[in-house]
């Protein structure tokens, strides 16, 4: 047998066998835990600040806006994704659950609080879905700019891309370390084990297929705007939109069904029926040539 038969069937070896078993708990403080999720969340964030106070500098825009508009961008974020998850996936249940809408907390019968809520444990927000979360980012910066005047909604938008492109990789890498958000089941060499939830058959990775695919978008859009296209508004936000909700409707094929609206409209699953429009926005703005700049 010649040597690369020989190391595909090695790296075969290797590959099959990973076994997924990690901690979402990173360490506890006073009963609390800081999980790997929340972790990803703050490097997100962290990220896209230093980001886009480079384009700032870049470009002479005055640093003063950054802070509002990173408030803005966290606090949209979080209710968007949050109310995404609520009302797009898990209604049935939260309908009679609505204290843990907007409470890190999760109804446990032999569980406190500090010993202050009976009947409830501290989970953390686990249920945050990012079409949820484009919405409110849209809302949340038309919020942002009726207060602050200082450039067009588009010019904001285009240069946001960027940052949540590479913010989409941190989320899903936390995902998988929650184990959660599964794909398939495969007999494909590149599957995974997830231990940690009693399995012994490997799972497509798509946490990881999808946060890969944001990184590469990541890298496109950033050498985009190195050229004159950031100077077209809406051309970065239409590139965004039609690369990171198509790769979403491509990984969707390998993942698990996570319920919602795909129960009363068959066909896709709920992730690529909320992809759909958002690839369509995108498309209106390549294409369609726009007479006045958005304000």
């Amino acid at each position: 047998m010649t040597l690369f038969p020989k190391l595909y069937l090695y790296l075969k070896m290797i590959i099959s066998q990973i076994k997924w078993s990690p901690s979402e708990t990173l360490f506890e403080i006073g009963g609390f835990s800081v999980y790997v999720y929340s972790l990803m969340f703050i490097l997100a964030f962290l990220t896209g600040y230093s980001l886009v106070k480079s384009f700032f500098i870049k470009e002479n825009v005055d640093e003063k806006y950054l802070d509002p508009m990173l408030i803005y961008m966290v606090v949209s974020v979080f209710l968007g994704a949050r109310f995404g998850e609520v009302f797009f996936y898990q209604w049935g249940y939260y309908q009679t659950h609505l204290i843990e809408i907007l409470l890190p907390i999760q109804e446990s019968s032999n569980s406190s609080i500090l010993g202050l809520i009976d009947g409830y444990k501290f989970t953390g927000f686990r249920g945050l879905a990012s079409h949820g979360a484009a919405i409110g980012i849209f809302i949340g910066l038309l919020l942002f700019k009726r207060k602050y005047n200082f450039k067009s909604l588009l010019w904001i938008f285009d240069r946001l891309t960027i940052p949540i492109a590479i913010g989409g990789a941190f989320v899903r890498i936390g995902n998988f370390f929650n184990s959660e958000i599964l794909g398939k089941y495969t007999d494909s060499n590149w599957g995974v084990i997830f231990e940690n939830r009693g399995e012994t058959l490997p799972r497509h990775p798509a946490q990881l297929y999808e946060s890969f695919g944001y990184i590469i978008l990541f890298i496109i859009l950033y050498k985009l705007y190195q050229t004159s296209i950031r100077e077209k508004e809406g051309t970065l936000f239409g590139y965004f939109l039609i690369g990171l909700f198509s790769i979403r409707f491509v990984v969707e094929f390998m993942k698990e069904s996570q319920g919602g609206i795909e129960t009363f409209l068959p066909g896709l699953s709920t992730g690529q029926w909320l992809s759909i429009p958002f690839i369509i926005i995108g498309i209106i703005f390549l294409f369609i040539k726009k007479k006045k700049t958005l304000v």
